[in-house]
């Protein structure tokens, strides 16, 4: 059902620049909050667009209602800032006041956040009901054959999916059947660098969507920057729970997996995918 005007709350990454453009698509009028040093407000120069800091609650509301949003999405990474650095307005504070949002896990806090922005009047839909042609399909990406890790593949899956149980991440590396790094705070990106600087080589990556996680915030992305952070921890291949990620840009996704020599896969929770 078409939408007066969609809100696009952009952190980082290609994810929002991929909303903006369906909304195009679909000739669905949008505006954007860019999300100060998370998002780039240069990718949406020639939008309707504002930029305002990630504790100014307020003012993104007020903003929004004035350009006539009445549905939002949330796309793109957002680096979670300490308390210094996000200054919560008078609508913040109340936020953190009422949800316990300090006490929260990222899935708690970003459900929170849903209800208070429903609470607000606005629509809040996921950016997978935009982007369906973006999810990642079952099966193989690529040239590189992951049947060999089919065990390290499986419990890469599980080890992802227990972690995500605890609302603490939702990547997990296995070598040898050995969890060997599990995603925090910091992202992804960042447990494959801490990998790499381990010194030690192999292994599989599984990304995968929390269980019982809010849909609509903070699905699993996967891209050619975390094939090229894989190939720089040493790591044989990467399994995304099919359905529950982002794949962008599947042909340069799949040839940098090509190009690394490891596997990109799209596989069900329990490892199987032929």
């Amino acid at each position: 059902m078409p939408h007066n005007r969609i809100g696009i709350l952009a952190g980082g990454g290609l994810l929002p620049v991929l909303v903006r453009d369906a909304c195009r698509r679909n000739e669905q009028a949008f505006h954007v909050i860019v999300f100060e040093g998370q998002g780039d407000p240069g990718a949406f120069a020639d939008d309707s667009h504002a930029v305002i800091r990630l504790g100014a609650g307020g003012a993104a509301i007020k903003n929004l209602k004035k350009e006539g949003c009445d549905a939002l999405v949330m796309a793109g990474t957002i680096r979670r800032p300490g308390m210094k650095e996000l200054r919560p307005d008078w609508w913040g504070v109340k936020f953190f006041a009422t949800s316990g949002a300090a006490a929260l896990g990222d899935d708690g806090l970003l459900s929170a956040l849903i209800k208070a922005l429903e609470n607000e009047g606005f629509e809040v839909i996921g950016a997978d009901t935009l982007l369906a042609e973006y999810l990642m399909p079952r099966g193989q990406i690529g040239t590189v054959d992951p049947a060999p890790l089919a065990g390290d593949i499986a419990a890469a899956l599980d080890a992802a999916k227990a972690l995500g149980g605890r609302d603490i991440g939702q990547a997990a590396v296995v070598r040898d059947g050995v969890v060997v790094a599990e995603e925090d705070a910091d992202g992804t990106d960042a447990m494959l660098r801490r990998l790499a600087e381990s010194g030690e080589t192999g292994g599989v990556l599984a990304k995968t969507l929390k269980p019982g996680q809010e849909r609509r915030a903070d699905l699993p992305t996967v891209g050619a920057e975390t094939i090229h952070n894989a190939r720089a921890a040493g790591l044989n291949g990467v399994v995304v729970e099919a359905g529950n990620a982002f794949l962008i840009d599947r042909d340069g996704t799949a040839r940098a997996a090509d190009d690394a020599g490891i596997f990109l896969l799209g596989a069900d929770v329990d490892g199987e995918w032929r």
